[in-house]
C-alpha cells in the first residue's frame, strides 16, 4: 500500500513588488496529486531569496525573523497533517490547509452514511407513501454498494464528495460481471444509487451530481401477453389435478382485471364495491405504489370469484408467487401455449388483449392497472398502439 506525501514548498513572487521593491511569499501545499496555494503574508526582497534553499539569505536581522516564521508555518502544515493522518478519515489539501488555519474539520459524510439517512426517512414513510418492499430493495442495493466498495477499495466506505462518473462506471461493471446482474437488475440497483444521490444534493451534501453525463444502456423486452385465441384456449382447458385448475383460474381472473400478483392474493370481500354504474368493482390501493385501485368487475372475472366462493373473507386461494409461476409452466405446457407464462403476463394480456385492442384509451388503460404516472403505461404498452394504428390503416387502405 503506496503512503502518500505532503509536500510544502514556498515561492517569491518576484513580478508583484512593491513601491519598497518587496514581494510576497506564497506557500504552495501538494498532496495526493492536489495543490493548494496561498499567501503567508510575509515580503521580503527578492534578490536575497535562495529559492533552492527556500529560505531568505541576506544577514540581517529581517533574515532570521523571517525564516523563523517560515519554519513555524511549515510546522503547523505539518503538524495539521499529521493529525489528519491520526484521524484515519480520507482529507484533502483543502482539509490540510483548513485544519493550519485553525478551522474545525466537519467530518466528510461517506456514500454509504448518505444511504443510511436516505433509508431512515424512507422508513418513516412504510404505509404512508411507499410500501415496505420498496424500502427492502433500496436495502438490499445498499449491500450491493457496499460490497463493491470493498471489493474495489479494500475500505469500509467512500467520501460522498469523491463520487465521480468513473465510480459509478466501475460500479455498473462490477454488477454486471462479479454479481452476474441481467442489464435490468443492474439498472434497478444504479437507478437507487441515484435517487440517493439526489437526496444528497438536495441536503446540500454534495454540489455536483456525478450522474449528469450517465446513460444507462437500455434493455429492450419483448412484451409477452396472450392473444385472443390463447386466452380463450386457456379458459377452456380443464385440468384434473386441482392444483393446476386453481391456478388456472386464478389467472384467468387476473387476465380479465389486471391485478398484480399481490393485490390479488390480498383480494378480500370488502374489496368489492358498488360503484357509480350499480356495478360491481374492484376497489383497493395497490401495493407496489399505493395508488387507488378501481376496476370495474367483468362478467368472466365475476364468474370465477362465484366458484371459489366460501365462508372465507379472501376471495381466491392464496399461494406463494414461486409456486403460482411453477404450476403455470407446467399448464403452458399441457394446453400448448409456447410462451413463459408468468403471473405478470395475466396483468400484460389484461392491458392488451381485453383493452388496448379493444379500443379502450391508454390513459384509461393506465387508470385501470394503477400506474403512478401515465409515462410508465406508454413506455411498455406504446408498441401495441402502434400496431394497432398500422392494422386499422392498413384496413382503410385495402377498403
Amino acid at each position: 500500500m503506496s503512503i502518500l506525501k505532503l509536500y510544502i514548498r514556498f515561492t517569491v513572487k518576484s513580478t508583484e513588488l512593491s513601491k519598497t521593491n518587496l514581494a510576497p511569499i506564497r506557500c504552495r501545499i501538494t498532496y495526493n496529486k492536489q495543490r493548494k496555494d496561498f499567501s503567508t503574508g510575509i515580503r521580503v526582497n527578492p534578490d536575497h531569496w535562495d529559492p533552492n534553499k527556500q529560505r531568505l539569505l541576506d544577514q540581517s536581522d529581517q533574515e532570521e525573523t523571517t525564516n523563523m516564521q517560515l519554519s513555524l508555518i511549515e510546522n503547523k502544515i505539518s503538524k495539521a497533517f499529521l493529525m489528519l493522518q491520526v484521524g484515519e478519515e480520507p482529507f484533502t489539501v483543502q482539509d490540510i490547509y483548513d485544519a493550519y488555519k485553525g478551522k474545525t474539520l466537519e467530518k466528510e459524510l461517506g456514500i454509504l452514511e448518505v444511504w443510511d439517512l436516505h433509508n431512515e426517512r424512507m422508513e418513516r414513510l412504510i404505509g404512508k407513501e411507499i410500501v415496505y418492499v420498496t424500502y427492502q430493495k433500496y436495502l438490499e442495493s445498499q449491500r450491493h454498494l457496499k460490497d463493491f466498495i470493498r471489493h474495489q477499495y479494500k475500505v469500509s466506505d467512500k467520501p460522498l464528495r469523491g463520487l465521480k462518473m468513473s465510480f459509478i462506471n466501475e460500479y455498473a461493471y462490477y454488477l454486471r460481471t462479479v454479481k452476474n446482474f441481467q442489464q435490468s437488475t443492474l439498472n434497478k440497483a444504479i437507478q437507487r444509487m441515484r435517487k440517493v444521490v439526489k437526496f444528497a444534493i438536495g441536503h446540500d451534501y454534495l454540489d455536483k451530481d456525478p450522474f449528469l453525463l450517465y446513460r444507462a444502456k437500455s434493455v429492450k423486452k419483448e412484451l409477452v401477453f396472450l392473444t385472443v385465441e390463447e386466452l380463450k384456449k386457456l379458459e377452456k382447458s380443464t385440468f384434473e389435478i386441482k392444483r393446476l385448475e386453481v391456478i388456472k383460474d386464478c389467472f384467468v381472473f387476473c387476465c380479465y382485471t389486471g391485478l398484480a400478483f399481490k393485490e390479488m392474493t390480498s383480494l378480500k370481500k370488502e374489496h368489492i364495491v358498488k360503484g357509480y354504474d350499480g356495478e360491481d368493482w374492484i376497489k383497493m390501493k395497490r401495493q407496489k405504489t399505493q395508488k387507488e385501485l378501481s376496476v370495474p368487475l367483468l362478467p368472466k372475472a365475476k364468474k370465477l370469484l362465484r366458484r371459489y366462493k366460501s365462508d372465507s373473507d379472501q376471495l381466491l386461494p392464496v399461494t406463494s408467487n414461486a409456486r403460482f409461476n411453477g404450476y403455470l409452466k407446467e399448464i403452458a405446457d399441457l394446453v400448448g401455449i409456447e410462451k413463459r407464462l408468468t403471473h405478470h403476463v395475466a396483468r400484460r394480456t389484461f392491458a392488451t388483449t381485453v383493452l388496448l385492442l379493444n379500443n379502450v384509451p391508454m390513459e384509461v388503460v393506465s387508470e385501470l392497472l394503477g400506474h403512478s404516472k401515465m409515462a410508465t403505461t406508454q413506455q411498455s404498452y406504446g408498441k401495441i398502439v402502434q400496431r394497432k394504428v398500422g392494422e386499422e390503416m392498413k384496413r382503410i387502405r385495402d377498403d
